[in-house]
């Protein structure tokens, strides 16, 4: 009999939520039109607020769409890091981040001070800045990377033969495997991906063994060595539409496999038992875009003297796609 009044006890608790889910993605949608605003949401975040977005994605495509967009006001479901981005790109538009604690451990990893000690320690050396990083940390760096054109930008570097690049140590690891420059990385990590160990991703390829592993490059070296497809999320997409299998172990943030899902749902998507999750992300609700929209409060501003040089260090990322 307790089984069973919990049981029901659950059940209304998750129609409740999905009404208010519903009232709120309502009032959302109304104050979308009012405020002429558009919702920019990150891969990571949680369903029902991929559900609001108007755009969703990994960093690249979030940093053109909110370059490209005619909004005034731009309500960011991501991190501080990526709002600072869209502010940068975006000077005469509003960015809103819903919850201004959202941070990122993995831009935390380096200060500005910290980077321009080592610009003095390896003076001839590139520095290609991860996206995610601080307004101004770009700013003292030379050109930015994502994970889906880190390579890219790497091998366009002509002239460079030392690079310098910061923040995250597995994604400049990985990058050095497709490079002939000498990579210089620095010790830093995404807390999320590098929690995901080899016998974890063993046990799961023994679980599923028709299922394919793609992992995201912030991963540790010894688990992309066991990956099928080492890529972005935007990338995760695109491969799982090329390929034949109908099973996939996501290695990358929990968020990903919901994303996956609603593209592709035909197909199976497996996270893992200890799931990856990044708690800033998780930050964003429905109840904080609409406080965002409604009271356009937690506006991330970029000062000019920051804004110039990081500007031209994401502009030059951009144009090489």
């Amino acid at each position: 009999m307790k089984q069973t009044e919990e049981l029901v006890m659950s059940e209304e608790l998750v129609m409740s939520q999905e009404e208010d889910n519903i009232s709120l993605t309502r009032r959302i949608n109304q104050l979308k039109q009012e405020k002429k605003a558009v919702i920019l949401a990150h891969n990571y975040q949680r369903p029902e607020v991929l559900d609001v977005a108007d755009i969703q994605g990994d960093s690249l495509e979030l940093s053109r769409a909110a370059a490209k967009t005619e909004a005034r006001v731009i309500v960011f479901c991501g991190v501080r890091f990526m709002a600072e981005t869209a502010s940068i790109l975006c000077p005469d538009k509003a960015v809103l981040l819903p919850e201004i604690e959202a941070g990122c451990p993995l831009a935390n990893y380096i200060t500005v001070d910290q980077l321009l000690a080592m610009r003095q320690k390896y003076p001839d050396a590139t520095v290609v800045c991860y996206v995610n990083s601080s307004a101004e940390v770009k700013a003292a760096s030379d050109i930015c990377c994502t994970s889906a054109n880190a390579v890219r930008v790497v091998n366009s570097l002509t002239e460079a033969k030392q690079v310098l690049m910061v923040p995250d140590k597995n994604l400049a690891l990985y990058v050095s495997r497709h490079t002939d420059k000498q990579i210089i990385p620095w010790e830093g990590g995404c807390p999320a991906h590098c929690q995901l160990g080899v016998e974890e991703v063993l046990h799961m390829k023994v679980l599923y063994p028709e299922a394919k592993f793609i992992a995201h490059p912030e991963c540790n070296p010894q688990v992309l060595e066991m990956a099928d497809c080492v890529t972005s999320t935007s990338g995760m997409l695109r491969y799982v539409d090329q390929c034949k299998a109908k099973e996939f172990i996501v290695g990358t943030e929990e968020g990903m496999a919901y994303v996956l899902h609603m593209a592709f749902p035909d197909k199976i998507f497996y996270r893992f038992p200890h799931s990856m999750i990044c708690q800033d992300m998780k930050r964003v609700t429905l109840t904080s875009i609409v406080d965002a929209l409604g009271k356009k409060q937690y506006v991330v501003n970029v000062s000019d003297e920051i804004r110039k040089p990081a500007m031209d260090c994401l502009s030059k990322m951009m144009n090489i796609g």
